[in-house]
């Protein structure tokens, strides 16, 4: 019997295997920004969040004018590459063997609303999501407000829906919004880190989770 009626994903690290993208985009953003440099370890950490909190766990409170340096290097060399990202292995079968299923399926992200529009278009798999939000529209993770809109709009209780991320932040949201959570340890932080946030489910590959999500949703 199945037990999910909403499989929520994540997309950088957990769809896309864009981490290493992202992580050197912060570490080049931050130096022509005139800012401390960031090790590789300390930009991974902070995937998952939207851009602007992203800055402030990285650098607290600096003036403003630093701020949106940083930001808009990080977009400029973001977007510069992202055609060049890949999706993870298998990870676009799943999505649409779930989608013919009759799972319901939605993304929940710190990307903004311009990088994940253009990163469905890109991949193909806008079609097989029923809805999205980014962090343009809500609240950056860890709030629960993704999670409670998606839940609202397609009509599904939280013990009926799975929170799939590669981040703290993922299993944080997942936990505030009272869903069941599954962290994948492929992407931007390791397992032994990620069982600090005890997930409900925890994955190392995309073949292990794929298998065990077609057989529960």
């Amino acid at each position: 019997m199945k037990q999910f009626d909403l499989v929520v994903w994540d997309w950088d690290g957990t769809i896309a295997d864009s981490t290493g993208m992202i992580t050197q985009a912060l570490i080049k953003a931050a130096e022509q920004a005139g800012l401390p440099d960031l090790s590789e370890e300390r930009a991974r950490s902070i995937i998952g969040l939207g851009l602007r909190e992203s800055i402030e766990v990285l650098y607290g409170d600096i003036p403003e004018f630093q701020a949106q340096a940083l930001a808009n290097n990080y977009q400029r060399l973001y977007y510069a590459n992202e055609n060049n990202i890949l999706l993870f292995a298998g990870i676009a079968d799943t999505i649409a063997t779930l989608d013919r299923k009759g799972c319901k399926q939605a993304v929940a992200t710190g990307k903004g609303r311009r990088g994940l529009n253009t990163a469905l278009q890109q991949s193909g798999l806008s079609k097989f999501f029923n809805a999205t939000k980014t962090v343009d529209e809500c609240f950056s993770k860890p709030h629960p407000q993704m999670l409670d809109e998606l839940m609202d709009e397609l009509v599904v209780m939280p013990e009926r829906t799975l929170m799939i991320g590669d981040s703290q932040y993922d299993m944080q949201m997942g936990k505030n919004a009272g869903v069941i959570t599954a962290a994948v340890s492929y992407g931007s932080q390791t397992a032994s880190h990620l069982q600090q946030y005890s997930p409900d489910y925890l994955f190392h590959d995309v073949a292990t989770l794929s298998a065990w999500l077609l057989e529960q949703a």
